[in-house]
Formats: structure tokens, C-alpha cells, sequence
């Protein structure tokens, strides 16, 4: 289980203040007392998603899916700057997860660290 601190959500609110679905995911963090799997699950089920697996698991694959679209160029250095409005928005308008979803996969990837998450990438971007 992933916990995202009352701090952390609150440093995430500001940085994601002008992307409305960033703010109901933070939300749906607060209201799950930090558990990062719990609430992106959550917010897969209202979004109409079905995750078969466990909560872990299946954020771990939901990232895995989006894995070339954060870690091209622009939008990885958005993540590395801090810029993660940016990232959200480029990682929603590609299509790959509903735009309620792609905060908790953009945490998830900071949580487990960009550039160990880019790796199995590297040289093939």
C-alpha cells in the first residue's frame, strides 16, 4: 500500500490547481486516508473501468500501460520540473486512462521514481 501524507495531497493541490479532475482525484486521496490504490480503484470504478486485480496490482499495470507516453521527452521533463499539471493533462489527452485517473498514475510513477519507472525505455524513445 502506497500513503500519500495530508501534506503531500495538500503540496499536490497546488501544483494540480487549474486541472478540475486532478482535484476530485485528490479528493477521492483524502477521502481514503492517503491509500494511493484504494482511491485510484475507486476512482476506476466511477470512471467505468473493471480492474480485475488486486488495488496494487492493478495500478502497477495501469502505469506499465502509460509507461511511453510520461516517459517521452516533454512530458518527463514536466514530471523531473515539477510541472505536473502538464504531465496530467498530455497523459489524459492521449487517451490512454480517463482523465479522473492519470494524477493517481502520475503519483504512482513519482512514488516509485521516474527514472527507475523510464528505464526499460531507454534508447527505444
Amino acid at each position: 500500500m502506497q500513503t500519500i501524507t495530508p501534506e503531500e495531497i495538500q503540496k499536490l493541490r497546488s501544483q494540480l490547481a487549474n486541472y478540475p479532475p486532478a482535484q476530485k482525484a485528490l479528493t477521492e486521496l483524502e477521502d481514503c486516508e492517503g491509500d494511493l490504490e484504494d482511491a485510484t480503484m475507486s476512482l476506476a470504478i466511477r470512471a467505468g473501468q473493471q480492474p480485475q486485480q488486486d488495488n496494487a496490482e492493478w495500478l502497477a499495470s495501469l502505469a506499465k500501460r502509460c509507461r511511453a507516453a510520461l516517459c517521452q521527452e516533454v512530458v518527463r521533463q514536466n514530471l523531473e520540473q515539477g510541472e505536473l499539471e502538464k504531465a496530467a493533462i498530455a497523459l489524459a489527452n492521449v487517451g490512454l486512462v480517463p482523465p479522473i485517473l492519470a494524477t493517481p498514475v502520475i503519483i504512482y510513477v513519482l512514488k516509485q521514481g521516474l527514472e527507475p519507472f523510464c528505464e526499460p525505455l531507454e534508447g527505444r524513445i
